[in-house]
């Protein structure tokens, strides 16, 4: 029996892709599970009384994944999309356990690397996988998709576990969620996801033969190390999508670590504390439908940058306000902003990388995106230890400023579709 041969694009692989935004919703439940249980565990069952010490599951949530990532982008072009999917969540089953049985502190620590070891072959892969269907011409909508799907469900987990924890204590009611997801989202990996390695050697071949059209050669294929130093360094659109990627999780480390405990000294129960919590990542998946699909007519760049500087906006405002209302006001804000940069980031990488390298640089792009996470919460508990919580949003904010302002200055228009980079260097796709 001969198999058939791949094509892309979204409408011609719409069955395949609908199942990988199942998938990923079920790899963002399986992080909502603990956005808003996890920070109140450390405080009531456990009596962490430092930030950093409470932050430290983050930390080790956010290494773990990073350097994951890295992995899974090579992984995935040696041996191919799904195994590396399936393997996922095969590490995924024991979080849940472990944390409902967790005697000390350490043992959620622990929980938290093999959740960011899963996290990071899973939802790395389903992003792989979603730029090798859709092709060129609807990579950002494609994005925009996966990362909704992801985030509305990270919301919906956050905002479904504060009130279990209200109702039913903070343990072992709210994990138990996290445990059918893992269930569901191994069976279907294993049983109906198809491998779409196919999708990317078809793309290259294409370039290849529009190389030749034109007279120039195709490129050669970079090794591990050239493809990290120019997605990190080199390249400087690549490298300006990667600092800020790694900003934009640095503050989500702090939005994860440090948000429940400023709202409960304002008196919040865990149930309106979940409703905030679930609100930033709420608008944040649905805001990326938008995002994606319009960077994808209007170019990435403003997107990135604006989404940049209404983020510190928000958090400049979550320092300022005190109540149910001003919170809310700014974690919309927040979530906007973040719809902007997320889906666009990750096109931005699609658009520069060659098919033949491009799984290893969404690898990196996404080490240093969720270096972030363990950045952002060592750095909050730092600031937040020394000078207090409010000290620490400041600090954050004040990054993301920055980190928007390098965009601006370094990253050139990596889609045909936006407006003339004003960057001195063009943009060359090698």
């Amino acid at each position: 029996m001969t198999t058939a041969r791949p094509v892309l694009g979204l409408r011609a692989n719409i069955a395949q892709f609908t199942l990988l935004v199942v998938v990923n919703a079920l790899v963002g439940g399986m992080l909502g599970q603990e956005r808003t249980v996890l920070p109140l565990l450390a405080e009531r069952e456990f009596g962490l009384a430092s930030h950093t010490a409470a932050l430290t599951s983050i930390v080790a949530f956010g290494a773990a994944k990073a350097l994951t990532n890295l992995a899974a982008g090579s992984l995935s072009d040696r041996h191919g999309r799904k195994p590396v999917l399936v393997a996922g969540w095969l590490l995924a089953v024991p979080v849940p356990l472990l944390i409902i049985g967790a005697p000390s502190w350490g043992w959620v620590v622990a929980a938290n690397v093999l959740l960011g070891v899963s996290q990071g072959l899973t939802w790395s892969t389903t992003v792989i996988m979603k730029i090798d269907l859709a092709g060129p011409a609807r990579r950002g909508t494609a994005m925009g998709l996966n990362e909704a799907a992801g985030y509305l469900a990270v919301a919906v987990t956050a905002l479904v576990t504060g009130h279990l924890a209200q109702a039913q204590g903070l343990r072992p009611a709210p994990f138990l969620l996290g445990l059918a997801f893992a269930a569901v989202g191994l069976g279907l990996s294993t049983a109906v996801v198809r491998e779409t390695r196919g999708h990317a050697l078809l793309e290259a071949e294409e370039q290849h033969a529009e190389h030749g059209a034109a007279g120039t050669a195709p490129p050669g294929i970079p090794t591990d190390r050239e493809v990290f130093a120019r997605t990190s360094l080199r390249d400087p659109t690549l490298s300006a999508a990667s600092q800020a990627g790694l900003v934009n999780n640095l503050n989500d480390g702090l939005a994860w670590g440090l948000f429940p405990v400023l709202f409960t000294t304002a008196g919040l129960t865990a149930g309106r504390i979940g409703v905030l919590v679930a609100l930033y990542p709420a608008v944040w998946g649905l805001g990326q439908l938008v995002a994606g699909t319009l960077s994808d007519r209007w170019g990435r760049k403003p997107f990135i940058v604006a989404g940049m500087l209404t983020q510190a906006a928000a958090l400049g405002l979550v320092a300022l306000g005190d109540t149910f209302a001003a919170w809310a006001v700014a974690a919309v804000l927040l979530g906007a902003g973040t719809a902007m940069v997320y889906p666009t980031l990750l096109a931005t990488v699609g658009d520069v990388a060659h098919p033949s390298w491009r799984a290893r640089a969404v690898g990196v792009y996404r080490l240093w995106r969720d270096t972030g996470f363990a950045v952002g919460a060592l750095l909050a508990g730092l600031v937040a230890d020394a000078l207090g919580v409010h000290a620490a949003v400041w600090t954050v904010a004040a990054l993301t400023a920055a980190s928007g302002a390098i965009v601006a200055e370094r990253m050139a228009e990596p889609h045909p579709a936006g407006p003339r980079s004003t960057s001195s260097r063009p943009l060359v796709r090698r």
